[in-house]
């Protein structure tokens, strides 16, 4: 009897239990588990202990990991990609596509922590599909989920009760002629499908938590998450090591600030020559209104009120024609804001009560919510993309255009890009490797030479134009003048002030924001929001949001920026509580409510949070957000 590589690979995920039954009986011969006291991990009564991941205290200084099995089964293929998102299925497709072209054999698995290939998947979105018709020519007769054309731009600034419409001059990034509203959920969701029907090996629902790597310093692969782990980081009796995939390519496509990505940049240098990064939070919601005011094909932004100048953001709204009078809207703010008493989720809440927006929402049902960190740095923080072993493509190293608030273009040519580089190497008989892991320089070399640079080199000085006096205003002026006239020719190269989480002021030195309360109409409170983003974790499992040190929060953050991770975290994960004593409070991690935005790893002023993947398929379960 013979077995496809696909069916092995599938029985092995399904095995671990089997091989670790022997483990689990002498568990369950036990009384208990050794308490956290007996274990060594007693707390002081100052500094309760709040992180108990195994990336913070190694399992081999843990006397109740001693005699577990930690074997992991491996598996080989010619090509490994870490995220089912645009970016990674386009470049497995066109492996697949390539290889069928040319009648080879090459093996592509692609990994995704989600639970179904586009439960993770949040934008908002405008779709250009300039890379979607280089994939497949023929996306209409296959039926790609692109509804909506878009047939109305409208753009204007907020003040607290009237809006200034802006004209949209020709040429400018904001133009949307040509582009489609979509569900991006539902058109990764779509991607999926062709890449299954290629022959790409799709394994949802498990998380990349560790690169691997050979003796000679090239990546080797990745090993997916262990499972069965108790939340106080001791071993179930269900406890299963993960699965080592290992590969001549491992392609990283985790999307905005993968948490592999982090550890690359570390172990190879990959931001010696760039700037830092810059990011924002976008918000999103789903809502059916009255057929009346629905306007298929509209889109508005706005820039303005509520934020004040000096605090980069703004506002979407799209109105799809997916068969019912269904609106996407959202809101962006940038994380590089001063002030820690900001709240993005409420300022969010407190936007569509703007008589522009809330006259368009009464009467309709919000039916969904979600939240993701994006990449505002432009071209100037883009990091190194290839190493031995490896390569960065889509927003895990930050290819969005960000006046065009659109990335899924330039990811999905970027995997396509790196793609043919690989496929290059991997077919070239003559090629003669340094490292083990091959080092796809051609994919960068190529990628400087496309419209992808070309784009994000024109509208680079945009984002940083917004950091002068005028804040937001400023950049406008700076796009009406330098960008509509000379397109990106500026011979300078504006800078970022440097990394977001650095910004922020001290509490004593800002001024409290009062937010209104919800009505439960138009606005709402937290965590209903986040029952509607279908997110789930198995509760007993050590948080993933975990902590250097576990006296930050209180002793830094609470006290020097008054817990600025109770209001810029979009889900409710943190929240400090009071101690049983009166005096004092202690960090609770909600880590059950994560939307996996990354906002955490990215603002909190003392760096002292490092986000981490939990159990394969636990998160948001969006339904095309």
């Amino acid at each position: 009897i013979t077995f496809s590589k696909r069916t092995v690979l599938t029985n092995l995920f399904s095995v671990f239990a089997a091989r670790q039954c022997f483990h689990a009986l002498k568990l369950i011969k036990r009384d208990c588990l050794p308490s956290l006291h007996t274990a060594g991990w007693a707390s002081t009564a100052a500094v309760p202990r709040i992180t108990t991941h195994y990336t913070i205290h190694p399992r081999d200084k843990d006397k109740r990991w001693e005699g577990v099995n930690m074997e992991r089964f491996a598996e080989e293929a010619d090509v490994v990609i870490v995220g089912g998102g645009p970016a990674g299925l386009s470049a497995a497709i066109r492996l697949k596509q390539l290889a069928a072209e040319q009648g080879k054999e090459i093996r592509v698995c692609l990994v995704e922590k989600a639970s179904q290939i586009g439960a993770h998947t949040l934008s908002g979105a405008c779709l250009e599909p300039r890379s979607l018709e280089e994939l497949f020519p023929d996306w209409k007769e296959r039926g790609a989920p692109l509804h909506t054309p878009v047939t109305e731009d409208k753009f204007g600034i907020l003040t607290k009760k009237s809006r200034i419409p802006v004209p949209i001059l020709p040429g400018l990034p904001m133009v949307n002629h040509g582009n489609y509203i979509v569900r991006l959920g539902h058109f990764v969701r779509w991607l999926g499908e062709q890449a299954e029907a290629l022959g790409v090996e799709l394994y949802p629902g498990y998380a990349a938590a560790e690169v691997l790597f050979h003796e000679d310093g090239s990546v080797k692969g990745i090993a997916t998450n262990d499972v069965g782990i108790q939340k106080d980081g001791a071993p179930k009796a269900t406890f299963e090591r993960g699965l080592e995939l290992h590969a001549k390519v491992t392609v990283f496509a985790e999307g905005c600030h993968g948490h592999l990505a982090k550890q690359l940049y570390a172990k190879y240098n990959l931001r010696e020559k760039c700037q830092a990064q810059s990011y924002g939070i976008g918000l999103k919601e789903l809502w059916t209104i009255d057929e009346k005011k629905w306007k298929p094909g509209r889109v508005e932004h706005t820039v303005g009120w509520p934020l004040d100048r000096h605090t980069y953001g703004g506002s979407f709204l799209y109105h799809l024609n997916e068969g019912e009078p269904l609106v996407a809207l959202g809101f962006v703010v940038g994380l590089d804001y001063q002030n820690p008493y900001l709240n993005p989720f409420r300022e969010f809440q407190r936007w569509k009560h703007h008589p522009t927006v809330e006259s368009t929402l009464e009467g309709g049902k919000r039916i969904a919510y979600g939240a993701r960190a994006l990449n505002e740095g432009g071209l100037q923080s883009i990091p190194k993309l290839t190493f031995p072993g490896g390569l960065l493509i889509g927003c895990s190293p930050g290819l969005m255009n960000v006046p065009k608030i659109k990335g899924t273009h330039t990811a999905m040519k970027s995997g396509m890009l790196a793609s043919e580089a690989i496929f290059s190497q991997l077919t070239n008989e003559n090629l003669q490797s340094k490292t083990i892991g091959l080092d796809v320089q051609e994919y960068e070399e190529n990628l400087k030479k496309s419209w992808v640079w070309k784009e994000l080199y024109s509208v680079r000085n945009i984002r940083p134009s917004c950091h002068s006096m005028l804040g937001v205003y400023g950049g406008m002026i700076y796009t009406g003048i330098f960008y509509w006239l000379l397109r990106g020719k500026e011979p300078w190269t504006l800078k970022h002030p440097g990394p977001d989480f650095a910004q922020l002021k001290q509490a004593k030195d800002c001024t409290p924001i009062e937010y209104p309360k919800p009505d439960g109409k138009i606005s709402f409170d937290l965590l209903s929001s986040v029952a509607l983003s279908g997110t789930n974790h198995e509760h007993d499992q050590p948080a993933h949001l975990t902590l250097k040190d576990d006296s930050i929060p209180v002793s830094r953050n609470l006290a020097v920026f008054d817990g600025p991770e109770q209001r810029f975290c979009p889900a409710g994960v943190y929240e400090y509580i009071p101690l049983e004593s009166g005096e004092g409070s202690r960090l609770q991690i909600n880590a059950q409510n994560c939307v996996h935005c990354k906002t955490c790893d990215i603002k909190d002023p003392s760096q002292n949070i490092n986000w981490v993947v939990p159990e394969g398929g636990g998160g948001p379960a969006y339904n095309g957000m």
